[in-house]
């Protein structure tokens, strides 16, 4: 490297740095880390002081790679990048041998490969790169928090808001889930008072939610009002405050039904859900069980779950590892799985698209470096993504058994990705080849949403037994 740019990235800080300085005081650039970290080698071992210099410079190859704002030349443009997953397949047997060398060395190499601008492959890739460098480097380094930097719940909210308005992701997810509640409601409509309580498990800014208004009011008339009401989980307060503001808002444009939004604090303990007689209640969980620390906690819940003696419980999960206790087989099943939702963005925005930047960065990058990197502290008691085989069983061991997707659920499932899908051809059932398809599984009891042959969302509904 020459000289003049050898001392140019010297000059460089984190971009990370530089956007975490703006919320807090103190922050340093990579060279003010650098002298400090130079300074107390003394408090170090010998191993970690060995290898610093390697890390100076991964860090600045990343900084580097942040800067570019085209596609690195000659990586993939030929439309292969095996070279480049089999690059970072060798890079993450090395972080999970421990191969610090190996691991700089390959991590290094990457980072002057991949680009966040780049085609889907170097994208995804770019962001297992930044797990993978956290996960070597752990929780005690001082640049761990700047590979993991959080996004604002603003930014968050942005990106969910516009993966939701732009692939049919969420939405099949949702309108699945509401199709099934809505027959269970009418299934008990002679007995139920016309009543319906949700108890949603994570409510995510409520949007799955309007559909179902909207359908239970096509329903209902002015002398037979059908009542709603959303239990509803989340993780702020002010998040449930906006939810709660949306939905009402949102209801009042329906006088024939009535609405009620109860929002609770994700981990409160719940003593009464206040059931009103005879009232059909549903339990929506929709990407929530994955989310649980350990398999006790997902013990607990589904044990709640079964007391409240539900009249349908809707389970949404994405399709991920079948071994979630080996890191590998969680690294290469997620890769898979990511690298499929990266490429299926094609369908949906072009890649200079600064939506599509938002979502790849604040919502699925961030997914990405957080699989990487929940077992650091030894918690690999999580199961994370799995197999909808798992989940059934597990389902089946705490009193629940599935029940028969109505046929309904999967032509509005075919007619949502008609509207959504724009340039790959949609496949259904057990096709083949491109595009967003929608599957039976199960013998029926269940519906998969997935792009290409990966699948990417399963959704079953259970009954307490």
């Amino acid at each position: 490297m020459e000289d003049s740019e050898e001392d140019e990235l010297l000059n460089l800080s984190l971009s990370v740095a530089a956007n975490r300085e703006r919320k807090k005081k103190g922050k340093t650039t990579i060279r003010e880390h650098h002298v400090s970290m130079t300074t107390t080698t003394t408090t170090r071992n010998s191993y970690e002081s060995y290898h610093e210099g390697k890390i100076f410079r991964l860090l600045q190859m990343r900084e580097q790679m942040l800067r570019q704002d085209h596609r690195r030349k000659g990586v993939v443009e030929d439309g292969n990048g095996l070279p480049l997953i089999h690059l970072l397949l060798s890079t993450a047997t090395s972080v999970d041998d421990n191969n610090m060398d190996s691991s700089l060395e390959n991590l290094t190499d990457l980072y002057q490969t991949v680009s966040v601008t780049g085609d889907s492959v170097q994208r995804v890739v770019a962001y297992f790169v930044d797990g993978l460098a956290a996960r070597l480097l752990t929780k005690k380094s001082p640049f761990y928090d700047m590979l993991m930097e959080e996004p604002t719940t603003e930014e968050e909210f942005l990106a969910f808001t516009d993966l939701y308005r732009v692939s049919p992701y969420f939405q099949f997810a949702h309108f699945t889930a509401n199709q099934a509640i809505l027959e269970a409601f009418e299934k008990e409509e002679e007995r139920n008072n016309r009543a319906l309580h949700v108890i949603d498990f994570d409510v995510s800014y409520g949007f799955q939610w309007p559909s179902l208004i909207q359908s239970l009011s096509e329903k209902a008339t002015s002398g037979n009002r059908i009542s709603l009401r959303i239990t509803g989980f989340g993780k702020s307060l002010k998040e449930l405050q906006e939810t709660e503001s949306r939905l009402v808002s949102f209801s009042k444009g329906f006088g024939s039904l009535v609405f009620e939004f109860q929002g609770l604090l994700r981990g409160s303990r719940v003593i009464n859900l206040r059931k009103k007689k005879n009232e059909t209640v549903a339990v929506n969980l929709v990407s929530y069980l994955n989310t649980l620390s350990c398999f006790m906690k997902i013990s607990d819940t589904l044990g709640f779950v079964h007391s409240l003696n539900p009249s349908i419980v809707v389970v949404v999960e994405q399709e991920g590892s079948r071994s979630p206790r080996s890191f590998l087989s969680r690294f290469t099943d997620s890769l898979h799985y990511f690298a499929a939702m990266f490429d299926s963005l094609d369908d949906c925005l072009p890649l200079e698209s600064a939506e599509r930047l938002r979502i790849e960065k604040k919502l699925l990058g961030k997914e990405i470096k957080s699989m990487l990197n929940n077992d650091v502290d030894g918690g690999v008691d999580c199961p994370k993504y799995e197999r909808m085989e798992a989940w059934k069983a597990r389902m089946e061991n705490h009193g629940f058994v599935a029940t028969k997707i109505s046929s309904k659920s999967m032509i509005q499932a075919k007619l949502l990705l008609k509207m959504r899908t724009h340039f790959c051809p949609l496949q259904f059932e057990e096709e083949g080849g491109g595009g967003f398809r929608v599957s039976e599984r199960d013998e029926g009891r269940a519906i998969s949403l997935g792009w290409q042959n990966r699948f990417l969302l399963t959704v079953s509904a259970w009954q307490s037994v």
